[in-house]
Formats: structure tokens, sequence, C-alpha cells
């Protein structure tokens, strides 16, 4: 396995469980299944839900302990991704100020809430652009990105020259890719490997669907592959290999990159088990394609 030289990892939260108004759905399983309508945070809890292993990501997760967990793999730069379904205008300034300490994280990705219709949504974007390192959003689940609402999100980034982190699954992947076709010059990161959420042959099929048309909209689309744990319930070569040789195959590696979505995906395994599950997949890339899936193509798509 060749360790890669450097990683800027592009997706990972810091939260408290004990600001239960903040992150509500880090309390007990029937209350983050409750909020799993509320973000894609919590969404991601929903489906971790009562493992054994939840209280890992159930817990605080401060800079210190991430930089630690991650100590091994000489992480250059980490974006952090909102996780405050109703608080992320008050989390941005937080995490920038954080940056401001202590020079980490490079850039965040904060969060529009689509019931605040179009005018709300343009005045939490603009409420977060003034922060340093602020690069775009993701949207919480549900918003419908063919509506009023959605285009005047869309069209304020691309005006804006930020990132869109898109929060999809497979069944909403043809919706998503025919509304971001009328915005040709937004930047756009689909999360989570497209986040599927089962591993039966139908589902894959339809994974499969939406992300060639996701593909198809050119290389200002890009494939954060992330977030497999969720759905594999486990970090290993052989249950990650078909899901990232496909994104691979239909993306190319110059338009993908690896992050670890920790603390969530921590649950199924150490930051040290994800990493070197992602180096022996693309241990037979050339260096430069390596470290592009590790480190150079996030950097160039989030500017850190």
């Amino acid at each position: 396995m060749d360790h890669p030289q450097r990683v800027v990892d592009a997706h990972v939260h810091h939260w408290d469980p004990a600001r239960t108004d903040w992150y509500p759905f880090l309390a007990a399983a029937d209350t983050a299944l409750a909020a799993a309508d509320a973000s894609s945070a919590a969404a991601d809890t929903a489906l971790a839900a009562g493992r054994p292993d939840a209280d890992r990501m159930r817990r605080p997760f401060d800079q210190p302990t991430y930089l630690a967990e991650a100590g091994r793999w000489n992480v250059e730069a980490y974006v952090h991704v909102t996780a405050a379904p109703e608080h992320f205008v008050a989390e941005t300034a937080e995490i920038a100020r954080l940056a401001e300490d202590t020079g980490q994280p490079q850039a965040i990705i904060g969060g529009v809430d689509g019931r605040g219709g179009a005018a709300g949504i343009v005045a939490q974007l603009d409420a977060q652009t003034d922060a340093p390192g602020f690069r775009g959003v993701r949207a919480s689940a549900g918003l419908d990105l063919d509506t009023d609402a959605g285009h005047a999100l869309l069209g304020a980034l691309q005006d804006r020259g930020l990132v869109y982190d898109l929060v999809v699954h497979p069944d909403g992947m043809r919706r998503a890719a025919a509304a971001l076709a009328a915005f040709p010059d937004l930047t756009v990161v689909v999360e989570h490997t497209g986040w599927p959420l089962a591993q039966d042959p139908e589902h894959a099929a339809v994974w499969r669907d939406g992300l060639a048309r996701l593909a198809g909209l050119g290389p200002r689309v890009h494939l954060k592959l992330s977030g497999l744990a969720m759905t594999l319930h486990r970090i290993d070569v052989a249950s990650f290999r078909p899901w990232v040789a496909h994104s691979l195959e239909v993306f190319g590696p110059a338009r993908c990159f690896f992050a670890s979505n920790f603390p969530v995906d921590g649950m199924f395994g150490s930051y040290d088990d994800l990493y070197g599950t992602y180096a022996r997949l693309v241990d037979e890339l050339a260096a430069p394609a390596r470290d592009g899936l590790f480190a150079a193509n996030a950097a160039r798509v989030y500017r850190c």
C-alpha cells in the first residue's frame, strides 16, 4: 500500500452533543429518527441509530480530537461541513472563528434551509458569505431544486462563485441533474458517493444511472467519495471496491476526491481503517492521480 503524501479531508463535522439546541439528532436513537427530515446530518444519524458503536458518533468531536485521530495521514487541510440543522449561520461564524484562531479548517461549507423560500435562502446564504473560508453550502434534506427556492439558491451560488454540496440519494439524482443543467457555471460536489441507501442490485442500478446523469453535466460536477460506511456498515476494501471503482470510471479520478465524513463514518472503524482502505483501493493508480484523490482535487474545488 502506498501511503499518500498528504490529505485534504473534504468532509468533517465538529460538534458537541451537549448542545442539544444545535445538534438535537445526537440525542437518543428515537430523537435522531424523529429529526431525520430536518437535515442531512440528521439523516446520517438516523441511518446509524441503534448501532452498537453509535457512541463513536454521539461524542464531542472537536478539532483536537479530529487531528489526533487523523494524525498518521498528514492532513494539510480539511473542510468543515455544517451539521446544525437550524443554526448553520451561527455555526459557520463559530467555525470561522476557530479557523482564525488555529488556521484550521481551511474551508467551510455552510447551510441553508429550503423552508425559508427564495428570499430566505438568499438571506441565509449572504449571512455566511463574509466568514473567512466560506466556500458554499449544502441544503437541508428535502429541498426541491426545481422550485423557485431551489432556483434562487443555485443562481445565487453561481453568481457568487460558490460551491453547492449536493445532498441527494439515487432516486433523486435524475431530477437534480435536470435542475442543475440550467446553471452551467455552478460548481457542484455530489456528497457521499451519491449516498446509496441499499446494496441490492435494483437500487445499485438506479445509483449507476443517476451518477451517469450527474457526471454528464461536465467537469464542473465532482464526486466526494465518502459516506459508504453508512450504507455498507463496514470499512474494508472488498465492500468499498465496487462503489469506488464505478465512481472513478464514471467521473474519472480528476473529478473525485476522498473524505472522511468523521465522526459519522467513524462508527464503523477508525480513521486509519478508512484511509487505509482508500489507499489500498487506488494503490495501482499513478502518483498524480492518487494525489488528486487524496488532496489536490479537493484543494482545487474548495480553494484550500
